[in-house]
């Protein structure tokens, strides 16, 4: 029998669920036959419904019957950039005609064009734009995304859209948690001064951003077309003395060391990965940082060297997933497709890819204390699941079994969702 308190007030009950909890004590942490109550906007008592004490149950003010449904922790996607104007159809093309994502970029495209396109929008343009990216990840179970600026490069854009980030949080039924990735690029103003942009980023606008308190972390493009790791360690270290945690962009198309740099800095996380080294994940695996695998770019680009799972997995680093939701390398508004590319181009397993989006989604946001897996004093983010067994998330695509989403203990009204809901 489950160790649960009885709080005094139970604000709503589920009853005749099967749990994937995702807790590492069993598969799925799958408790059958499963029910969970909710106070307060917190998970309050989590197991077998036969174990349920008879003072929760009558003390539910509402009781809702899952109907069999299987429940999971709300869905995280911890590395978007969703915020951005324009389009990169065009580029799209020419990497089709035999383009590289490094030729375009060098031309004046990838990144930079975005960065034109994103300045020239006013804070209701970009909020408009990226609701309905939004939307869309929501519709799948997510209720936790990360949002990246970036895409400004300037002082002004780059507040604006975490000022936007704030307002999608605002207006959405989700939690944002913005990202300062003023190291993104180069702007144009800069060329050939990358150097002087850094001190740009350093000297004014992480002050700005710590002082206004509106990111959470700072994110760095440590590549050949992006910052080297002198210039990242610079950030990293103007970062560490605001007070706010660092995470980076490491090894997406060559090894540069990044990951093992963001391992000395205690980084939340190192995202993409495919070129990541030996040494490397051995640092990863002695920090704590989440690697988070993004396979919706890998796609896109036609990426053909994969990320070390089988390294990660020897040294026992935790393994996260998302959508990384971009213009130009991956316009993807799905998890459940990433789950299932996450299978199928990475061989990572059914249990793995929803570990990758729900308890590693939440380390990898410095999280984990609060989110992630379905246990007792958590947030109650979860969502009810029309599927016979979890494997099918990442089994079935093109395809949304999602009945419900569950925030904070309120159901999310949407005409996606039946209602499930009875009163007792």
């Amino acid at each position: 029998m489950p160790d649960n308190p009885t709080p005094e007030i139970i604000d709503a009950l589920w009853v005749n669920a099967q749990l994937a909890t995702m807790k590492p004590d069993n598969p799925y942490g799958m408790i059958k036959n499963g029910a969970i109550a909710v106070s307060e906007g917190k998970l309050a008592w989590v197991g077998h419904e036969k174990d349920l004490p008879a003072e929760i149950r009558s003390a539910a003010t509402r009781t809702h019957n899952a109907r069999g449904a299987c429940i999971t922790p709300g869905l995280i996607d911890c590395h978007t950039h969703l915020i951005y104007g324009g389009s990169r159809v065009r580029e799209f093309e020419l990497r089709l005609l035999g383009a590289s994502y490094e030729e375009i970029s060098r031309q004046g495209g990838g990144i930079v064009s975005t960065v034109s396109a994103t300045r020239k929008a006013d804070e209701d343009r970009l909020f408009h734009e990226s609701g309905r990216r939004l939307s869309a990840i929501i519709s799948e179970g997510v209720t936790t995304v990360e949002v990246k600026s970036g895409y400004g490069l300037d002082l002004e854009t780059e507040l604006r859209m975490l000022r936007v980030a704030k307002m999608l949080e605002d207006a959405f039924p989700v939690t944002v948690c913005p990202t300062y990735l003023g190291a993104h690029a180069l702007p144009e103003e800069y060329r050939n001064r990358s150097d002087e942009y850094i001190d740009f980023v350093c000297d004014r606008v992480i002050p700005a951003v710590a002082s206004q308190q509106i990111a959470q972390a700072v994110d760095v493009f440590c590549e050949t077309i992006g910052f080297s790791l002198e210039q990242t360690e610079r950030v990293f270290k103007a970062s560490r003395d605001r007070g706010l945690p660092v995470k980076l962009h490491a090894e997406q198309l060559s090894d540069q060391g990044g990951a093992a740099l963001a391992a000395r800095y205690g980084a939340l996380s190192a995202d993409h990965l495919e070129y990541l080294s030996e040494d490397g994940a051995q640092a990863m695996a002695a920090s704590g940082t989440v690697a988070v695998l993004l396979p919706g770019a890998y796609y896109f680009l036609r990426e053909t060297h994969l990320p070390p799972i089988d390294l990660l997995r020897r040294y026992g680093v935790p393994m996260a997933l998302a959508t990384d939701c971009n213009p130009g390398s991956s316009p993807a508004t799905s998890p459940l497709l990433m789950l299932n590319m996450a299978c199928t181009l990475f061989r990572l397993t059914p249990e793995e890819a929803l570990a990758g989006v729900t308890r590693f989604g939440a380390a990898a946001l410095g999280l984990g204390k609060v989110k992630g897996t379905l246990e007792i004093g958590k947030d109650a983010d979860f969502v009810l699941w029309d599927i016979s067994d979890p494997a099918e998330l990442a089994y079935r695509f093109g395809f949304n079994p999602c009945r419900q989403v569950v925030r904070n203990g309120t159901p999310i009204e949407s005409d996606h969702f039946e209602d499930d809901t009875s009163n007792t």
